[in-house]
């Protein structure tokens, strides 16, 4: 609340001045004469003014004129020079707030409040804005202030003139509702004010001006006068509102001495622009703090997992980035024939590699030139791989004799790299080629032997494990693994190097002279089945094989299958004599032809029905006498017979590549197939097959899984034979001579197989013709001639089977593939030293009139 005072003129100021009644709020510092003010006396004129009771607020007079006030020179003021007068929105809302807390009880409900939280508010807001020297005199009395009614300055007056700002107390009461939410009193709301209460407050805006300025000029005393009576403020304040509307009363009665005139308000200053208020630092940093807090906290928690809860899998990670396996190649095994000569070894080499981003364009040319001479490339291959400036790395040979790697890291080529590695060397070329194999780039085998038996050749590879660089560089000081390989083991065959070679050579002369498409000649030991000799005519040659056609890959001799012919006329033979159908003499009236079902079958050579015993049959190869043999045990017991000599089924003995060649059962034969079979067409073997046939035949009827290995050689280099092969008894040894005997009359002058004797030796065997089926064609086309047979033929030790595919300037057995067996069986039986029996062939009865 504002507290106001009236000021005495004359002798009050100087004398006794106004009196402290009982109601007096403090004292005023003003001087000699200053005693104080009274709280409830009336504002002094001269020498004072006597009081006057306060009035209650009197009902508008219809006569009075409307809000008549005074002007500057004591004259009258309407209500239209007052709203020409340039005012300030808030000094006319100062008035009213004013002029309200005088208006009937509200007015005295205020000036009764007790100074609380709501007139510091008050006082807060007034004082705003104000000078410290303002500040420093709100110890004088407002009383001695020497203003008349309204804040007006009495007439010779001294003191300086200032203003009183009701409006502080209003605003904020205001903004005090506004906070509560509390309703604003009807009394004071807009439209619901009394006329009178326009009346008040129309005086109060013209009172408020002098008001203010006085307030301004008051002695910084006065006001802390003012302030140190902050707890009289409501009794000064109805002091102030009693004088005021008396001396209002008095005016419109026209009675007493009216104030001199306001001299003109000075232009109020501009509004200060609005000063950007700044946020709180203090909420500033606590909030810059607390987002640092959650920024570190994240960090932190992330850096407890890699370090405390991960720690381990980075670890691990870590290792693996730096560590570099480098794997170790163990040398591969070497696979000897039986004698221990090398047929493929094993040898150190090299691999050359360059970064191509390291040479330059320039020089491009002259280094392909360098490399491909060295290397034995073309210098547009050598081109090629240096233009691949999008890798670092590029393979330019593999396989490179050491001496020629050394020789290249010597040159003025760049970014040249040597890798250690092995390679394959086949000192025999193309010796065995197919059934020996080769290996890939990755040391693993690819054919053959090598493929068969890689894991026992390969051996275990080592590594080493090194922590490397950024650049690839070992780290010294670090630590490293190393595993030791484990070579691999020495494979041992049962081939006999040297009568490899001679077959080899046999049948591709033979092969060339016959314009056959292949050939294919198998030498097996009679007593052990070991193979001694299986070759082919094209022969694969090992240190070319990534030139060689893919038909080359082939182990013919394990894997063609063809229909033998009359080769197989010695199984029937075996089945009729086991089962006593028949004798080497039993004698069958021989037609040239013979109906079979719906067929009619013929012998090779055209003839007159003729008596021909089964020996003379079997000689001269004649398929009628072979299929009225057949006849007299049936198809079933020919078929079993087909089957214990190993017919339909793979070949053990490890031999890679075998083929079962086609058995179909006798149940499903047709009515000509049950003749056909019996002289060798409509069954398929393999060469392997057919040679285990003779085999059985020449071991006195025992037959023995076929072998290719040997033995192998254990880590510390002693050899390990392999186990033996399987037995099995197939015929009788009765029935085994049997059939040498008319085997050897084959070969005889009498036979179809003259051109296989050997002189000196006796020599078993039977020639064969057979229809061939291509299977490109899909259709029977060209022929197929064999001949097998074994020395010597009292006390066999070999068995040697030729066969010629698809020969073109012959195609019988007995003149293209039984020179091929005399060749061979003679460079064996002489390699072997296999001396002649020295006893000559039993007298028997060939034809049937003999």
């Amino acid at each position: 609340m504002r507290d106001t005072g009236g000021r005495g003129q004359g002798p009050g100021r100087g004398g006794a001045g106004s009196q402290g009644g009982p109601g007096a709020a403090r004292r005023t510092p003003a001087g000699p004469g200053r005693q104080g003010r009274q709280a409830g006396s009336a504002r002094s004129e001269g020498a004072g003014r006597p009081d006057n009771p306060p009035k209650e607020p009197r009902k508008p007079d219809p006569l009075d004129l409307p809000f008549g006030l005074l002007g500057r020179d004591g004259d009258r003021e309407d209500t239209e020079d007052r709203a020409r007068r340039p005012q300030d929105p808030a000094d006319g809302s100062r008035g009213r707030s004013r002029d309200d807390e005088s208006d009937g009880p509200r007015s005295r409900s205020r000036g009764d409040e007790p100074d609380g939280p709501r007139d510091r508010s008050r006082d807060g807001e007034g004082s705003r804005g104000r000078s410290r020297d303002e500040d420093a005199s709100r110890g004088r009395s407002r009383s001695g202030g020497g203003d008349g009614v309204g804040g007006r300055p009495r007439p010779g007056g001294d003191g300086p003139r200032w203003r009183s700002r009701p409006d502080g107390d209003d605003a904020a009461k205001d903004r005090a509702r506004q906070r509560s939410g509390r309703p604003r009193p009807e009394a004071e709301r807009p439209g619901g004010r009394t006329s009178q209460a326009r009346d008040d407050r129309s005086r109060g805006r013209q009172d408020d001006g002098p008001l203010r300025r006085t307030r301004e000029e008051a002695p910084r005393d006065v006001r802390r006068t003012r302030d140190d009576g902050r707890g009289d403020d409501a009794r000064l304040r109805r002091t102030r509102d009693d004088e005021r509307t008396r001396a209002q009363s008095a005016l419109r009665r026209g009675g007493g001495e009216g104030p001199p005139r306001r001299p003109p308000a000075p232009p109020r200053p501009p509004k200060p622009p609005p000063v950007l208020r700044l946020g709180n630092p203090r909420r500033r940093i606590n909030i810059g703090l607390i987002g640092m807090t959650f920024i570190l906290s994240i960090f932190g928690g992330r850096l407890i997992q890699m370090q405390g809860l991960d720690s381990k899998v980075y670890e691990a990670r870590a290792v693996g980035q730096r560590t570099q396996t480098e794997d170790i190649p163990a040398k591969r095994g070497t696979i000897t024939d039986v004698k221990g000569h090398a047929l493929a070894v094993t040898v150190e080499a090299r691999e050359i590699a360059i970064d191509p981003t390291k040479i330059k364009e320039a020089v491009r040319a002259n280094v392909a030139a360098v490399l491909a001479r060295q290397l034995g490339r073309t210098p547009q291959e050598m081109a090629a791989k240096l233009a691949r400036v999008d890798t670092r790395y590029q393979l330019l040979a593999r396989d490179v004799d050491p001496v020629v790697a050394s020789r290249l890291l010597k040159s003025e080529v760049p970014a040249l790299t040597s890798t250690k590695t092995y390679r394959r060397v086949y000192p025999g070329d193309d010796l065995a080629g197919s059934l020996i194999g080769f290996v890939g780039d990755e040391q693993s085998g690819l054919g053959g032997i090598e493929q068969a038996r890689n894991t026992l050749l390969k051996g275990r590879d080592g590594e080493q494990r090194v922590e490397t660089g950024r650049d690839g560089q070992r780290i010294p000081m670090t630590s490293s693994q190393r595993t030791v390989p484990v070579d691999g083991a020495d494979v041992r065959l049962t081939i006999d190097r040297d009568i490899q070679w001679a077959a080899q050579q046999a049948v591709a002369q033979q092969v060339t002279d016959s314009a056959a498409s292949s050939g294919t000649v198998i030498v097996m030991d009679v007593r052990t089945a070991q193979i001694v000799a299986m070759a082919n005519a094209p022969e694969l040659n090992l240190n070319n094989w990534r030139n060689a056609p893919a038909s080359q890959y082939i182990n013919r001799a394990a894997s063609d299958v063809f229909e033998p012919g009359s080769t197989n006329k010695v199984i029937t033979a075996a089945a009729t004599l086991e089962a006593g159908a028949v004798t080497p003499d039993t004698v069958f009236q021989v037609k040239d032809n013979i109906k079979c079902a719906d067929r009619v079958l013929h012998d090779a050579h055209p003839h007159k029905p003729e008596p021909m015993t089964y020996r003379q049959a079997v000689a001269e190869s004649s398929n009628v006498a072979t299929i009225m043999a057949a006849r007299k045990v049936g198809s079933e017991r020919l078929y079993q017979m087909l089957k214990a000599f190993g017919f339909g089924e793979r070949p053990g003995g490890g031999v890679p590549n075998a083929e079962a060649g086609l058995l179909p059962n006798y149940k499903s034969w047709s009515g000509s197939q049950s003749c056909t079979i019996a002289y060798g067409q409509g069954v398929s073997v393999t060469a392997l097959q057919m040679a285990s046939v003779y085999q059985t035949i020449a071991n006195g009827g025992v037959k023995i899984e076929p072998q290719i290995v040997a033995g192998t050689t254990d880590a510390s280099g002693r050899f390990v034979p392999s186990a033996p092969g399987k037995k099995t008894r197939v015929v009788s040894d009765r029935t085994a001579k049997e059939i040498t005997t008319m085997l050897e009359t084959a070969v005889s002058a009498e036979g179809t197989g003259e051109l296989a004797a050997i002189p000196g030796y006796r020599v078993a065997g039977k020639t064969g013709t057979a229809n061939r089926y291509d299977a490109e064609l899909g259709r029977y086309d060209g022929y197929t001639a064999s001949f097998a047979g074994f020395a010597p033929a009292d006390a066999p030790r070999l068995v040697v089977l030729s066969v010629l595919q698809n020969p073109k300037k012959d195609h019988f057995g007995g003149s293209v593939a039984a020179p091929v067996f005399k060749d061979v069986m003679t460079f064996a039986i002489k390699s072997k030293k296999i001396p002649p029996t020295g006893s000559t062939a039993p007298a028997v009865r060939a034809g049937a009139g003999q």
